[in-house]
């Protein structure tokens, strides 16, 4: 890593972990919120998310090629339909980490960040992650955000959730992770699926103390759901 020079302000990213639970588009409009937000973004998408984001989106998330495959994903919209958001998306902020790479800067305590957000987290990286197992680089990186005492936000992302899972959570919330799990609310007023999945990646960023606007927040009258305003 290169010093910072004076003058300089030193790169602290927000690491952005995708495992392979579904909801690929949970993940894309929190990255599309932080880059507006001007934060800087590292990139980690497991393999089995790979498998998930082709699913869902038919994109082919390819290292050698992350960068075009990363504005086609953030362009897409949450029914599916390609260039929904068709501003220019400036991308020079995001460096791309391959999950195998367990040498990665990320996998380092030294390596500055401001914390770690993995949404949508699997069943699978959740016990990965209460467990310390870093059988990849999202866990790994997981494990040495907590141990530095920084932020890390779990989106959990299944249904029903069994005992075994369920401790899992406990472990990261004693641990000091906030759990944010997948939920969509109504009184926001949501009129599209691109709502309601905003409003998940709205509490995301809530929970990281990242600045957005991606849903109308409670006010505390009624009726707020059947307004447009």
């Amino acid at each position: 890593m290169n010093p910072v020079k004076p003058g300089e302000t030193r790169r602290t990213p927000w690491i952005v972990g995708v495992s392979g639970a579904s909801g690929t588009p949970y993940a894309a409009s929190v990255l599309r919120a932080l880059l507006a937000a001007g934060e800087s973004v590292d990139l980690v998408v497991s393999r089995a998310s790979r498998l998930t984001l082709l699913d869902e989106t038919g994109i082919a998330f390819r290292d050698a090629h992350w960068r075009d495959d990363l504005r086609q994903w953030l362009s897409r919209g949450a029914d599916g339909k390609p260039d929904t958001f068709t501003a220019d998306l400036d991308l020079d902020g995001v460096r791309h980490w391959a999950a195998g790479d367990l040498a990665a800067g990320p996998s380092s305590g030294s390596y500055p960040s401001k914390g770690m957000l993995i949404v949508p987290a699997s069943t699978a990286c959740v016990a990965g992650v209460a467990l310390g197992l870093s059988k990849d680089l999202l866990q790994r990186v997981a494990s040495v955000t907590l141990k530095e005492s920084r932020t890390l936000v779990v989106a959990v992302r299944e249904t029903p959730l069994n005992g075994q899972t369920l401790r899992h959570l406990v472990t990261l919330d004693d641990a000091g992770a906030s759990v944010v799990p997948a939920s969509p609310a109504f009184y926001a007023g949501a009129t599209h699926i691109q709502d309601l999945v905003d409003f998940v990646a709205g509490r995301v960023l809530d929970a990281a103390g990242v600045e957005h606007r991606l849903y109308r927040r409670w006010k505390g009258g009624l009726g707020g759901g059947s307004r447009t305003d």
